[in-house]
């Protein structure tokens, strides 16, 4: 906007004070004859101040004035708009609002005339009166013309603030209606023998339906049909007989089909005029891939076997609107009962939360922050959230069966299932986000729902909202507070109630009655709702500090735990974990002013057994919670540390063991809770993705733990018996998954222990000593505690069982020259030093290398013993009664598949290839893929695999606080390690089904690397 030096005259000034943003263009608007009146009159331009944008009204009024058919219908319009106030208002405040409409009205000048035919502020008009007024339409361009005048004194009523955005929505959903109506009307009348054969009724789903419809937007419709009472097509004695009828009814649907597909073009085909709006059919049972059109009983034969329960959810809203009034009344009639049961349905509320979520996912990321609609905070949650409730408690209260929004939410606020407070905030929320989207879409009339982001756009929508002094930054202000109102209560929404049904703090107010709140948490997965009732009571009873602290927490508390496999055990643990420390000052602060610590303490204590345990045993450890490192686990140097020195500061051995086995329960802790947050996501981060990462990050850390508490124990042992030296060199040797950096949560420790007598000390002595060290390791690891025990597996030494725990270094180098089989040399594949003297434990692997990696790699002989020795283990170690294709150790392509294949590789080609020469299975995999031993697929599909398989048995040790090789066969259980594994509610077929499909793949590639198959 530049105007010369010296130029800016009195008018300009003038425009400006009046809100224009352009003067110049509008002083030149001014300037025309057309408006000179306009000019001349402070009344007009006052009234185009007030508009949302001054400079658009100013415009289209030109245009209007202009298009005219002659000077008496502009002087006409002028005198009427200096004169009327109503329409000066409605007509003005349309044009500056609505680009379209101003269009609209270029090309129809003379509708204006519709608005000053009302007294907007005593008319409402309904389904009558727009039907009325689109009667005369007897094409698809007569009616879009007839529906925008209609809408043009909807949009008037609207921007004027005669009727509030609830009148709006309903107004427009009335003009829906009409238009559906008269659009069949056109159809029937271009196809008179086809309505003469079926009666079809058209049902209204979606916002439509609900009576809550946007300026533009798909009206959403089911279409239903029956042969027509008379049709010759059909029986004529009144009765449902099928004789001769199946012809009938098959032509009656076919006649109704085209209806109905006529009327979708008639209101969606774009002509000179535009569009009416598209009608969509895809909410009818089978979507996009089913018929058009249906029979009453085909409609119900779907819902009652097929039907989803989004597709309930839907049904809410079906209102019938056009056709057969009483096909459409026994529509909803027959469905209704179906919709009400919904709740019932197993994963129930899971469901409807997953489908929100997916809404949520598919969202571009570039628009999320802008998606008034779908986003978070935005409509969508505040439609999800009722109708959620709406289906849980209308089964027994029908008070609750609107399909309006806010009168549903008022029903519920009026029968104590939703708070008062929470109800007239997230009305509030609600009725400003619609109104920001009707504003959106009133200026092209378009259908969006993302909020704009040029400054002209939002600055004339903050105008219309009666944003005046800095519109702009107010109405990004209003929007940000009302999206934030509705995502905090968008959760609080199912489980303040509650809280309050079990508290009752006050008395008199509407509330849960206990059936009710019974109601909710068995929808919510609950399986012991009188129990959980009861931990809420125990919780969050009382006016103490503590028992507000708890109200506030636990609705978003109780969210997580709803959003897991067992959702009372995690509110049990709840109870016990505040039980414990609900009097120290620190824990409950931690919970509400730590973000991540609440969901992440609901997330360990709803997983399973094994975390909640560790837990609970010392429940000041959920500091670990809060803290942003607490979630990593730590390195063995720094383990080491911190347990030796434990060790030091005790009195006696037991004491400096329980030490040491104390910091190992609280690194489990740690690792599990990593491990359960990370495979759970939370709402912050996403659940990490690289599942093997997650396997390594769990094998390194218990490996790391592992070896620091023995290194601790054999402290602490020597100590008490020796002081500070041993009489001789000890170490101890990890084997197995110890050795190969990859323990699960219940693992034992596999080693072997070596010795060598220190100069000068006598044979016999040093082996006592040894001995002693050994024994006392154990017994000392397996003491009943408050700990878990540290079982020491030593059965993989020579000669087994029957052998010596422990030996000297030469006595290793004797047994292993003269009597070593193959299945020893496989073992040492692990073998890593762990604990004791670092340079004996390097002298034992200096003396395994070669039998592990020998020359040439291992000969024929041995190969085929290893494949034999495999083949008897599959046969005879597999549990009787267990499915092979489900036992993740010894089952087809569990983990000993894969470490068999990947060994027999390492026995063969470890000597020249280094790579290979690691205790670590995907390490090795890794290296017999760069050395082409193996395909990139096969060694892609035996990692996938293995990782799964090692997954799989991190999941049970969690879930069941007990080791297993295979799945759980308790249901709940089953589910809890499928959502650790990432499936959703309801998905353990799929779960399972993946499981076997995976390892099938990989047993292919067993046969073919390991057999020579």
């Amino acid at each position: 906007m530049t105007v010369p030096q010296g130029r800016r005259s009195s008018t300009f000034t003038r425009l400006l004070r009046h809100g224009f943003t352009d003067p110049s263009a509008a002083e030149r608007l001014l300037d025309g004859a057309a408006l000179a009146p306009v000019r001349a009159d402070p009344v007009l331009l006052d009234a185009l101040s007030r508009t949302a944008d001054p400079d658009l009204a100013l415009l289209g009024l030109s245009r209007l004035v202009e298009a005219q058919p002659d000077e008496v219908g502009a002087r006409e319009l002028l005198d009427t708009l200096i004169t009327a106030k109503p329409l000066r208002d409605r007509l003005l405040g349309v044009l500056g609002a609505s680009e379209a409409l101003a269009d609209h009205l270029a090309r129809h000048p003379r509708d204006w005339l519709a608005l000053a035919t009302y007294e907007a502020q005593d008319l409402h008009p309904g389904v009558g009166e727009f039907t009325r007024q689109l009667a005369g339409a007897t094409d698809p361009v007569s009616l879009r013309v007839a529906y925008r005048r209609c809408l043009l004194s909807i949009a008037a009523r609207d921007v004027c603030g005669t009727t509030d955005v609830a009148q709006t929505a309903a107004e427009l959903a009335d003009l829906a209606t009409a238009t559906l109506r008269a659009a069949l009307r056109l159809a029937s009348a271009a196809a008179p023998e086809d309505a003469a054969k079926c009666r079809l009724a058209v049902i209204a789903m979606g916002k439509t339906g609900g009576h809550e419809l946007n300026y533009v937007s798909d009206v959403d419709v089911i279409f239903v049909a029956e042969p027509a009472a008379d049709s010759s097509h059909g029986s004529h004695d009144g009765n449902d007989s099928r004789d001769g009828n199946g012809g009938g009814e098959a032509e009656a649907l076919r006649a109704a089909t085209r209806l109905a597909s006529h009327l979708m073009r008639i209101c969606s085909e774009t002509t000179v005029e535009g569009t009416i709006w598209p009608v969509d059919a895809n909410l009818r049972p089978e979507g996009r891939n089913g018929p058009l059109v249906r029979t009453l009983s085909s409609h119900l034969a779907y819902y009652q076997r097929w039907a989803k329960t989004w597709e309930f959810q839907a049904l809410l809203k079906a209102r019938p609107v056009a056709g057969d009034e009483e096909l459409g009344a026994d529509y909803v009639a027959t469905l209704a009962p179906l919709v009400w049961q919904a709740a019932e349905r197993e994963n129930f509320v899971a469901d409807v939360q997953k489908m929100r979520r997916r809404v949520v996912e598919n969202i571009p990321a570039g628009e999320v922050d802008r998606e008034l609609k779908l986003g978070p905070g935005g409509l969508r949650d505040v439609e999800f959230a009722v109708q959620l409730l709406q289906l849980v408690h209308g089964r027994a209260d029908t008070s609750l069966r609107s399909g309006t929004t806010l009168d549903a939410l008022d029903a519920l606020a009026r029968g104590g299932y939703v708070g008062r407070v929470d109800a007239t905030q997230l009305d509030d929320a609600y009725r400003f986000l619609r109104t920001l989207e009707h504003r959106i879409q009133l200026f092209r009339l378009r259908r969006t729902h993302l909020v704009p982001e040029d400054d002209a756009d939002l600055r004339r929508i903050g105008r219309s909202l009666g944003m005046r002094t800095e519109p702009i930054t107010e109405l990004d202000r209003a929007w940000r507070r009302h999206t934030s109102m509705v995502r905090r209560l968008h959760e609080k929404l199912f489980y303040r109630p509650l809280l309050d049904a079990a508290a009752q703090l006050a008395p008199g107010e509407a509330r849960l009655s206990t059936e009710a709140a019974r109601e909710r948490l068995v929808a919510l997965g609950y399986a012991d709702p009188a129990s959980a009732l009861r931990h809420l009571e125990a919780l969050a009873s009382g006016v103490s500090r503590k028992a507000a602290i708890q109200r506030t927490l636990l609705p978003v508390l109780l969210g997580w735990f709803a959003d897991s496999a067992d959702p009372d055990a995690g509110l049990l643990n709840f109870r016990k974990v505040s039980d414990a420390l609900g009097k120290t000052p620190w824990y409950l602060r931690l919970l509400r002013d730590e973000g991540a610590a609440a969901e992440n303490l609901a997330r360990v204590l709803s997983a399973g057994r094994l975390a909640p345990d560790l837990l609970l045993r010392a429940p000041e450890a959920v500091a670990l919670l809060g803290d942003p490192s607490g979630l990593r686990p730590r390195g063995r140097a720094a383990l080491e540390q911190e347990v030796l020195a434990a060790v030091r500061r005790a009195d006696g051995v037991e004491q400096a063991v329980g030490a040491a086995r104390g910091v190992r329960r609280r690194e489990l802790l740690r690792t599990a809770a990593a491990d359960i947050v990370s495979s759970y996501g939370t709402e912050e981060e996403p659940a990490v993705a690289d599942q093997g990462a997650l396997v390594d990050l769990v094998g390194g850390a218990v490996s790391d733990l592992t070896a620091a508490t023995l290194a601790g124990t054999l402290r602490a042992v020597v100590r008490a018996g020796w002081g500070d030296e041993l009489p001789a060199r000890f170490a101890v040797i990890g084997m197995g998954r110890f050795g190969g950096h990859e323990l699960s949560y219940g693992s034992d420790a596999d080693v072997l222990f070596v010795y060598e007598p220190r100069a000068g000390v006598d044979e016999q002595v040093a082996a006592k000593a040894a001995n002693t060290v050994v024994a006392e390791l154990r017994r000392l690891l397996q003491i009943p505690s408050a700990d878990p025990p540290l079982l020491i597996d030593a059965d993989l030494r020579p000669e087994g069982k029957s052998g010596p725990l422990v030996r000297t270094l030469g006595s290793y180098a004797a047994y292993y020259r003269r009597w070593s089989l193959v299945w020893e040399a496989q073992a040492l594949l692990r073998a890593e030093p762990v604990a004791g003297d670092v340079a004996l434990g390097q002298r034992f692997i200096e003396l395994v290398d070669p039998l592990r990696y020998p020359a040439e790699g291992v000969g024929v002989d041995a190969v085929r013993e290893i494949r034999r020795l495999k083949a008897r283990m599959e046969s005879e170690r597999m549990p009787r009664g267990a499915d092979p294709t489900l036992h993740t150790k010894l089952g087809r392509g569990g983990l000993s598949d894969v470490e068999w294949t990947v060994q027999l590789l390492q026995l063969r080609h470890g000597w020249a290839e280094p790579g290979l020469r690691t205790t670590r299975t995907r390490e090795a995999l890794a290296a017999a893929r760069a050395a082409e031993l193996l395909g990139g697929e096969e060694a892609a599909v035996l990692d996938e695999a293995w990782v799964l398989a090692s997954r799989v048995r991190n999941a049970v040790m969690l879930v069941r606080g007990r080791a297993g090789d295979t799945f759980p066969s308790d249901g709940r259980e089953l589910a809890a390690v499928g959502r650790y594994l990432g499936y959703g509610p309801g998905q353990v077929g799929e779960m399972l089904d993946g499981y076997r499909r995976v390892t099938r793949r990989a047993r292919a590639v067993v046969d073919e690397v390991f057999y020579g198959s």
